[in-house]
Protein backbone atom coordinates (compact mmCIF):
# COMPACT_ATOMS: atom_id res chain seq x y z
CA UNK A 1 0.00 0.00 0.00
CA UNK A 2 2.86 2.37 0.79
CA UNK A 3 4.34 1.75 -2.64
CA UNK A 4 1.04 2.58 -4.34
CA UNK A 5 0.65 5.74 -2.26
CA UNK A 6 4.18 6.76 -3.23
CA UNK A 7 3.42 6.08 -6.89
CA UNK A 8 0.23 8.16 -6.70
CA UNK A 9 2.15 11.04 -5.08
CA UNK A 10 4.91 10.86 -7.69
CA UNK A 11 2.35 10.71 -10.52
CA UNK A 12 0.53 13.76 -9.15
CA UNK A 13 3.71 15.77 -8.62
CA UNK A 14 5.28 14.93 -12.00
CA UNK A 15 2.03 15.51 -13.87
CA UNK A 16 1.46 18.94 -12.33
CA UNK A 17 5.11 19.82 -12.93
CA UNK A 18 4.97 18.85 -16.62
CA UNK A 19 1.68 20.68 -17.11
CA UNK A 20 2.92 23.95 -15.63
CA UNK A 21 6.62 24.02 -16.57
CA UNK A 22 6.57 23.31 -20.30
CA UNK A 23 6.42 26.62 -22.21
CA UNK A 24 3.32 27.09 -24.40
CA UNK A 25 5.38 27.14 -27.61
CA UNK A 26 6.99 23.81 -26.74
CA UNK A 27 3.56 22.45 -25.82
CA UNK A 28 2.29 23.36 -29.30
CA UNK A 29 5.20 21.52 -30.95
CA UNK A 30 4.59 18.48 -28.74
CA UNK A 31 0.89 18.57 -29.65
CA UNK A 32 1.70 18.75 -33.37
CA UNK A 33 3.98 15.73 -33.13
CA UNK A 34 1.39 13.81 -31.09
CA UNK A 35 -1.31 14.71 -33.61
CA UNK A 36 0.84 13.32 -36.43
CA UNK A 37 1.27 10.11 -34.38
CA UNK A 38 -2.51 9.79 -33.87
CA UNK A 39 -3.77 6.51 -35.35
CA UNK A 40 -0.11 5.59 -36.03
CA UNK A 41 0.10 7.95 -39.05
CA UNK A 42 3.61 9.14 -38.16
CA UNK A 43 4.98 5.62 -37.77
CA UNK A 44 3.32 4.31 -40.94
CA UNK A 45 4.75 7.29 -42.82
CA UNK A 46 8.19 6.63 -41.36
CA UNK A 47 7.94 2.96 -42.37
CA UNK A 48 6.96 3.93 -45.91
CA UNK A 49 9.89 6.36 -46.15
CA UNK A 50 12.33 3.76 -44.79
CA UNK A 51 11.09 1.13 -47.24
CA UNK A 52 11.33 3.59 -50.13
CA UNK A 53 14.78 5.08 -49.50
CA UNK A 54 16.48 2.44 -47.35
CA UNK A 55 16.72 -0.49 -49.70
CA UNK A 56 16.77 -3.93 -48.10
CA UNK A 57 17.73 -2.53 -44.68
CA UNK A 58 14.93 0.04 -44.84
CA UNK A 59 12.33 -2.58 -45.73
CA UNK A 60 13.55 -4.84 -42.92
CA UNK A 61 13.40 -1.95 -40.43
CA UNK A 62 9.93 -0.92 -41.63
CA UNK A 63 8.52 -4.44 -41.28
CA UNK A 64 10.08 -4.87 -37.83
CA UNK A 65 8.76 -1.49 -36.69
CA UNK A 66 5.24 -2.08 -37.94
CA UNK A 67 5.13 -5.60 -36.49
CA UNK A 68 6.17 -4.34 -33.06
CA UNK A 69 3.74 -1.44 -33.31
CA UNK A 70 0.82 -3.76 -34.02
CA UNK A 71 1.78 -6.01 -31.12
CA UNK A 72 2.09 -3.01 -28.77
CA UNK A 73 -1.30 -1.69 -29.84
CA UNK A 74 -2.94 -5.06 -29.27
CA UNK A 75 -1.40 -5.39 -25.82
CA UNK A 76 -1.91 -1.80 -24.65
CA UNK A 77 -5.26 -0.90 -26.22
CA UNK A 78 -6.75 -4.31 -26.84
CA UNK A 79 -5.86 -5.91 -23.52
CA UNK A 80 -4.52 -3.60 -20.82
CA UNK A 81 -6.95 -0.71 -21.29
CA UNK A 82 -9.81 -3.21 -21.10
CA UNK A 83 -8.51 -4.63 -17.80
CA UNK A 84 -7.48 -1.36 -16.13
CA UNK A 85 -10.14 1.26 -15.70
CA UNK A 86 -7.98 4.15 -14.54
CA UNK A 87 -9.44 7.65 -14.88
CA UNK A 88 -7.46 10.37 -16.64
CA UNK A 89 -5.63 12.97 -14.51
CA UNK A 90 -7.97 15.63 -13.05
CA UNK A 91 -8.56 18.54 -15.42
CA UNK A 92 -7.96 21.00 -12.57
CA UNK A 93 -4.24 20.15 -12.64
CA UNK A 94 -3.76 21.65 -16.11
CA UNK A 95 -3.51 25.37 -16.82
CA UNK A 96 -4.22 24.96 -20.55
CA UNK A 97 -7.16 23.94 -22.71
CA UNK A 98 -5.50 20.84 -24.24
CA UNK A 99 -6.92 18.86 -21.34
CA UNK A 100 -10.38 19.21 -22.93
CA UNK A 101 -9.27 17.16 -25.95
CA UNK A 102 -8.48 13.75 -24.48
CA UNK A 103 -9.97 10.29 -24.89
CA UNK A 104 -12.59 8.73 -22.62
CA UNK A 105 -10.79 5.37 -22.46
CA UNK A 106 -8.71 4.16 -19.54
CA UNK A 107 -5.62 6.20 -18.80
CA UNK A 108 -3.52 3.07 -18.20
CA UNK A 109 -1.37 2.41 -20.20
CA UNK A 110 -0.43 5.00 -22.82
CA UNK A 111 -1.12 3.36 -26.18
CA UNK A 112 0.55 6.26 -28.03
CA UNK A 113 3.75 5.71 -26.07
CA UNK A 114 3.59 1.93 -26.48
CA UNK A 115 3.31 2.32 -30.27
CA UNK A 116 6.05 4.96 -30.48
CA UNK A 117 8.53 3.01 -28.36
CA UNK A 118 7.72 -0.31 -30.03
CA UNK A 119 8.26 1.10 -33.51
CA UNK A 120 11.47 2.88 -32.55
CA UNK A 121 12.95 -0.03 -30.57
CA UNK A 122 12.21 -2.48 -33.39
CA UNK A 123 13.65 -0.21 -36.09
CA UNK A 124 16.89 0.55 -34.21
CA UNK A 125 18.55 -2.91 -34.47
CA UNK A 126 17.71 -3.18 -38.17
CA UNK A 127 18.77 0.37 -39.05
CA UNK A 128 20.41 2.25 -36.15
CA UNK A 129 20.40 5.66 -37.85
CA UNK A 130 16.67 5.46 -38.54
CA UNK A 131 16.07 4.28 -34.99
CA UNK A 132 17.94 7.31 -33.66
CA UNK A 133 15.84 9.62 -35.83
CA UNK A 134 12.61 7.94 -34.67
CA UNK A 135 13.64 8.26 -31.02
CA UNK A 136 13.14 12.04 -31.10
CA UNK A 137 9.42 12.06 -31.99
CA UNK A 138 8.86 8.97 -29.81
CA UNK A 139 10.20 10.86 -26.78
CA UNK A 140 8.12 13.89 -27.73
CA UNK A 141 4.96 11.79 -27.91
CA UNK A 142 5.65 10.33 -24.46
CA UNK A 143 6.23 13.77 -22.94
CA UNK A 144 3.16 15.22 -24.64
CA UNK A 145 0.89 12.54 -23.19
CA UNK A 146 1.71 13.77 -19.67
CA UNK A 147 1.92 17.50 -20.50
CA UNK A 148 -1.48 17.50 -22.21
CA UNK A 149 -3.26 15.75 -19.35
CA UNK A 150 -4.00 12.55 -21.22
CA UNK A 151 -1.85 10.36 -18.95
CA UNK A 152 0.00 10.06 -15.69
CA UNK A 153 3.77 9.44 -15.93
CA UNK A 154 3.24 5.84 -14.75
CA UNK A 155 0.87 5.28 -17.70
CA UNK A 156 3.60 6.48 -20.04
CA UNK A 157 6.22 4.30 -18.32
CA UNK A 158 3.95 1.26 -18.65
CA UNK A 159 3.37 2.10 -22.32
CA UNK A 160 7.12 2.34 -22.86
CA UNK A 161 7.63 -1.04 -21.17
CA UNK A 162 4.96 -2.59 -23.39
CA UNK A 163 6.64 -1.04 -26.43
CA UNK A 164 10.05 -2.40 -25.47
CA UNK A 165 8.62 -5.86 -24.78
CA UNK A 166 6.78 -5.82 -28.12
CA UNK A 167 9.95 -4.88 -29.99
CA UNK A 168 11.88 -7.62 -28.19
CA UNK A 169 9.21 -10.23 -28.97
CA UNK A 170 9.00 -9.15 -32.60
CA UNK A 171 12.77 -9.53 -32.95
CA UNK A 172 13.13 -12.81 -31.02
CA UNK A 173 9.85 -14.67 -31.58
CA UNK A 174 10.84 -16.30 -34.89
CA UNK A 175 14.02 -17.77 -33.38
CA UNK A 176 12.19 -18.87 -30.21
CA UNK A 177 9.46 -20.54 -32.27
CA UNK A 178 12.01 -22.32 -34.49
CA UNK A 179 13.93 -23.51 -31.43
CA UNK A 180 10.72 -24.77 -29.83
CA UNK A 181 9.74 -26.74 -32.94
CA UNK A 182 13.24 -28.14 -33.46
CA UNK A 183 13.37 -29.48 -29.90
CA UNK A 184 10.19 -31.50 -30.36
Amino acid sequence: MRLLAGLRDADRSLTKHAASRIPPGVGKVLSAVEESAENTKLWCGAAAAMAWVGGWRGRKAAVAGLGALVMAQLISNGLCKQLADRPRPPKAWFPHDEVEDRPDSSSFPSGHTAAAVAFTAAVAPAWPAAGAVCAVPAAMVALERVQSGAHYPSDVAAGAAIGLASAWLTRHAPRLIRRHWLLR
